[in-house]
């Protein structure tokens, strides 16, 4: 099954429907999965697809998304709130967020297993899952 129509499932396991709309919200953020889109991002995105498009549809259904976990939702400090497409694996998923530009990197190595086990066994704990951001100056902006 690709992973659109897992999504679609899920949707459906959660007894919601996959209107025209959701459909091409979906397809928006499966094709961009690397972007860590806002609501107004993607409201960009699907209005080109769908004039009719209201930004409040989209709105809503990122929160039904997040609901369901089918997207997490970031806050990168910009006072935006992002999304992106929640991860089947572990969570060992970073970013680096350049503070003059806003460009926003993924890093996948994650250090913390050492930390998270201590933590646990510490504070008698069940750790989940955990966010990891680096604020700095990109590459490209360290030029300029």
């Amino acid at each position: 099954m690709d992973r659109f129509q897992d999504l679609c499932e899920r949707l459906h396991q959660k007894e919601y429907k996959l209107t025209p709309q959701r459909k091409i919200i979906l397809r928006a953020l499966l094709n961009g999965d690397d972007a860590h889109l806002s609501a107004e991002d993607l409201y960009g995105i699907v209005k080109q697809q769908n004039p009719e498009i209201g930004l409040a549809t989209v709105y809503r259904t990122l929160e039904l998304l997040a609901e369901i976990d089918v997207l997490q939702k970031i806050d990168f400090g910009d006072g935006r709130l992002r999304y992106e497409l929640a991860s089947e694996e572990a969570h060992h998923h970073h970013h680096l967020i350049c503070t003059r530009c806003g460009k926003v990197l993924e890093f996948e190595d994650d250090l913390l297993d050492s930390l998270e086990q201590a933590i646990q066994c510490r504070n008698q704990f069940r750790i989940l899952d955990h966010q990891l951001k680096f604020f700095g100056v990109c590459k490209e902006c360290q030029i300029e």
